[in-house]
């Protein structure tokens, strides 16, 4: 069996992640130079979390842990961007990423991890077989920009 190393990625990964970010969401703007990779990595509660396997990063995932004021003031999380290369899909390195994030958030006293997800059935179960629900709060985003493949919406009331 291949070797997978889990661990948070750096500046050196910023290639691996924007080819993985492309097969994520080929149609959606990322930030090319390293300077916005390395704000992100710098944000505080912020983790770039990827498994690496025969030489590059074959999946990742960014958490956030965010300051709270309820629940005795305990930090949420929140899971963004979860992406495994087509050539290594279907050998658990969704799952090993996914998995070190949600130590990480618990290890950081987090009363709860919240992701956003596509609705189809192979995405959702995949978080199901996790652990995560939808049974509990509904999501709903609101957007500055149209969605992937989708036409620009229009918005009411000025721009911040």
């Amino acid at each position: 069996m291949t070797q997978v190393t889990v661990r948070r990625l750096t500046i050196q990964d910023h290639a691996n992640i924007l080819n993985l970010y492309a097969e994520l969401a080929p149609a959606t703007p990322v930030l090319q130079n390293v300077s916005g990779l390395e704000a992100l990595i710098a944000h505080p509660g912020t983790e770039l979390l990827g498994a690496e396997v025969e030489g590059s990063v074959g999946a990742m995932v960014t958490l956030h842990v965010l300051p709270n004021l309820t629940y005795g003031g305990r930090p949420y999380a929140l899971i963004e961007n979860v992406v495994t290369a087509q050539r290594f899909q279907m050998r658990g390195l969704g799952r090993r990423v996914m998995e070190a994030a949600i130590r990480s958030a618990w290890a950081q006293d987090a009363y709860k991890i919240m992701l956003l997800t596509g609705q189809t059935a192979g995405a959702r179960g995949f978080y199901e077989r996790l652990g995560f629900s939808a049974d509990e709060k509904f999501g709903m985003t609101l957007r500055r920009v149209p969605t992937r493949g989708a036409q620009a919406i229009k918005t009411t009331g000025p721009a911040p």
